[in-house]
């Protein structure tokens, strides 16, 4: 299956990003099936997930070791209400479908929250805008791009 990231990869160009787009030869949706087809730790799979903060959107970028504790990230970000957001919104927010939401490429940008735990790695691979891509990258390096805040948001 050829997947056309090539948009994804010029954001990632644009933002100086020197890891390379690599396509998976089957979907990844979940941290460990990611995990398995490139052969590292799940903890250093880089989850981007999407959720509703009072009707905003919030991106959580969090190690695939970790559950987010949406009390925690509610208390962090000064919101009343934290809790997964639904298909439509995902989409209608990023551009980008459940399972291959990047941590960047979205039409406007998201308030982004990057797991503490992800500075134990070198390198973590994060989704590249389709289920089937990922890219290497760091710790710092998703700070900088999302203008991402570090937090440590598991239980």
């Amino acid at each position: 299956m050829a997947v056309d990231f090539s948009k994804f990869a010029d954001v990632l160009k644009s933002l100086g990003v020197a890891g390379e787009v690599r396509e998976l030869p089957e979907p990844a949706p979940t941290a460990a099936a990611a995990a398995q087809q490139l052969g590292c730790e799940v903890g250093a799979i880089a989850n981007s997930l999407v959720f509703d903060a009072d009707g905003a959107p919030l991106l959580v970028m969090t190690s695939g070791a970790h559950r987010v504790d949406t009390s925690r990230v509610a208390s962090l970000t000064g919101s009343a209400a934290v809790a997964r957001a639904d298909a439509r919104s995902v989409r209608e927010w990023t551009g980008q479908a459940i399972g291959g939401v990047g941590p960047v490429a979205h039409p406007a940008p998201i308030r982004t929250l990057v797991d503490t735990w992800l500075s134990k790695y070198d390198v973590v691979w994060a989704a590249a805008g389709h289920p089937h891509t990922v890219f290497p990258t760091s710790f710092d390096e998703l700070i900088r791009i999302t203008g991402g805040t570090a937090a440590d948001v598991g239980p």
